[in-house]
């Protein structure tokens, strides 16, 4: 049976997001094509898309290795999602479903009591199907797209720091679902603003800054502001 290029594209990003392959290491298409179990035609191709997401670089001559972005790249993608994902919420206040609105407030609900037991790796995990079931709620395919590429982006280059009152990030996210339940898109948008920027200010570069480029604090805070039909356990 064939598996799908799509299918062999997100199990070398998710390599690449979690240091399998390091930035700058090469990419042979013959061993990763071992490695998954499949020829190297949906291996050229995974590596195609990669390079069209600014995961891989494919030069003449040279084939495919890991992109490297510098520190000043790096933060450039936490600002875009501090700015994407406010407007995701207020679009969620005009677009959301009861479905999505049953998936969040349950998202929230299992935040805060897993935040309250100190359970990190956990919450870390329901904050991101939180973020993605209110990108979905925005209803916009585009919008959705660059906000999952972000996503895959910043777990690349940045390491999450435990923030000192976990508890107060979901009941940001909590006002965030009660103005989305009432269709208040500016308030959406605004308390999806100043989560956004609290959020990212605990992030820190994975990687040290390549030599010779600008370097902006290792800590970063932004300078401007379908249905994830998981089952929620109860």
């Amino acid at each position: 049976m064939r598996i799908p290029a799509h299918s062999v594209c997100r199990a070398l990003r998710d390599d690449i997001v979690s240091g399998v392959h390091a930035p700058g290491s090469r990419l042979t298409e013959e061993l990763l094509a071992r490695r998954h179990g499949v020829s190297r035609v949906p291996v050229r191709e995974a590596l195609r898309t990669l390079e069209s997401e600014g995961f891989v670089v494919i030069r003449r001559h040279a084939g495919a290795c890991v992109a490297e972005l510098d520190a000043q790249e790096a933060a450039d993608l936490l600002e875009m999602r501090t700015l994407l994902e406010p407007l995701s919420a207020a679009r969620a206040a005009r677009r959301r479903t009861e479905a999505h609105l049953k998936v969040l407030r349950g998202l929230v609900r299992l935040g805060q009591e897993r935040a309250g037991r100190g359970e990190g790796e956990d919450v870390r995990a329901l904050g991101g199907w939180f973020h993605e079931t209110l990108a979905q709620a925005s209803g916009s395919p585009g919008l959705i797209a660059l906000l999952t590429q972000l996503r895959y982006k910043i777990a690349w280059m940045y390491t999450v720091d435990r923030p000192d009152r976990p508890v107060d990030y979901w009941v940001e996210r909590g006002a965030i679902v009660d103005a989305v339940a009432r269709g208040d898109a500016e308030r959406a948008r605004a308390l999806g603003a100043r989560h956004a920027e609290r959020v990212a200010g605990t992030h820190r570069l994975r990687h040290p800054p390549l030599p010779g480029r600008r370097t902006p604090p290792a800590r970063v805070s932004a300078s401007q502001h379908g249905v994830n039909t998981a089952e929620i356990r109860r």
